[in-house]
C-alpha cells in the first residue's frame, strides 16, 4: 500500500475533510472534471482508470457520459472517500467501480486500460516514476493518459492566501515541500516531463491552463476552516484560536469575492502522454 504518512493522512483527517466538503469541492473543481470528460469523449474509450479518484466525481461523470459500453474504474488509497464514492454510485445506479489501492504497487492486469485520467490525484506518490511505470504497464499500447495537476504555489495565490495571512499567528506552520508528495509536487514542468519519460510514456505534452473556479461566498468560512494547512490547525483549535485566525485570514480573500461568489483562477498543467 501507500507510504504510512500518505496512508494516515488520507484515511485520517484529510480523507474525512474531503468527504465532508465533497459537494463544495466538486462544485469548485467542476471545470476540470468537464475538461477530462470532454477529452475522454473524443477518444470513445472502453476501459478507463481514474487515479486518485477521491469521492468519485470524475469517475462517475465519465461513466455517465461514456455509457454502458465503457468500464470506468476509480482508484484511491482513502477508505472514507471511496466509501462515499460507492454510495454515490449506488444512488445513481452507476456501473462505476472503485478500488482501494496504491497505484505505485497495485498489480493491474497488463494492458487493461485504454485511457487513464486524473484530476489532482497524482501529486502524492513517494516514487512517481515507479507509479507511472506501473500505470504504463496497465495501459494498452495505444492508450492515452490525460491528467490535471497544479502548477506552482506562486502561480496559485488563492491556494496559499490563508497561509500567508496566518503566518504571524502560526510561525511554526509547516512549509510546503515543492518536491512533494503534496499539492504542488508537479509544479516544475521539466520534472514532470522527466517522470513520464523515465516511466516509459511517450508523446508527452504539458500545457499550462488557467481555469476560473468558483463557489458560493457563504461557503468561504467552511472552506477556510477545513481545507489546507491552516484549515487543519483550525479544526484542532479552541474557539478563541479559531476566532483569531479567521479574523486574520478573512480579509486576504476579499479580492476574490464577486457578489455572492468566490472566484479565483487555478493555474494548472494539462498533461497528456501515450
Amino acid at each position: 500500500m501507500a507510504s504510512s504518512e500518505q496512508e494516515q493522512l488520507w484515511n485520517g483527517p484529510s480523507g474525512r475533510v474531503w468527504v465532508e466538503a465533497q459537494a463544495l469541492l466538486d462544485q469548485t473543481f467542476r471545470p476540470f472534471e468537464d475538461l477530462l470528460v470532454e477529452a475522454a469523449l473524443a477518444r470513445s474509450p472502453r476501459r478507463v482508470l481514474d487515479i486518485g479518484c477521491g469521492t468519485g466525481a470524475t469517475t462517475l461523470a465519465l461513466a455517465r457520459r461514456l455509457g454502458a459500453h465503457a468500464r470506468c474504474v476509480g482508484l484511491d488509497i482513502s477508505d472514507p472517500m471511496l466509501a462515499l464514492a460507492r454510495e454515490r454510485a449506488a444512488r445513481e445506479g452507476s456501473q462505476a467501480e472503485f478500488i482501494r489501492a496504491d497505484a505505485q504497487t497495485y498489480r493491474f492486469e497488463p494492458a487493461s486500460f485504454d485511457l487513464i485520467v486524473s484530476r489532482f490525484g497524482v501529486m502524492f506518490f513517494d516514487d512517481p516514476v515507479a507509479a507511472f511505470a506501473n500505470l504504463r504497464r496497465a495501459a494498452t499500447g495505444d492508450a492515452t493518459l490525460r491528467l490535471v495537476a497544479w502548477r506552482s504555489a506562486a502561480d496559485n495565490p488563492f491556494m496559499t492566501a490563508a497561509e500567508r495571512a496566518a503566518a504571524p499567528l502560526l510561525p511554526n506552520l509547516p512549509t510546503r515541500n515543492p518536491d512533494g508528495p503534496g499539492q504542488f509536487a508537479f509544479a516544475d514542468a521539466a520534472r514532470v516531463r522527466a517522470i513520464f519519460d523515465q516511466s516509459g510514456w511517450t508523446g508527452i505534452d504539458i500545457q499550462p491552463i488557467d481555469v476560473e473556479c468558483a463557489f458560493p461566498a457563504r461557503e468561504l468560512d467552511s472552506y477556510l476552516t477545513r481545507l489546507g494547512p491552516v484549515g487543519r490547525v483550525l479544526q484542532d483549535g479552541d474557539d478563541r484560536t479559531r476566532a483569531q485566525l479567521l479574523a486574520a485570514i478573512r480579509p486576504a480573500f476579499d479580492r476574490y469575492i464577486r457578489g455572492a461568489g468566490v472566484r479565483f483562477v487555478a493555474a494548472c498543467w494539462m498533461v497528456s502522454a501515450g
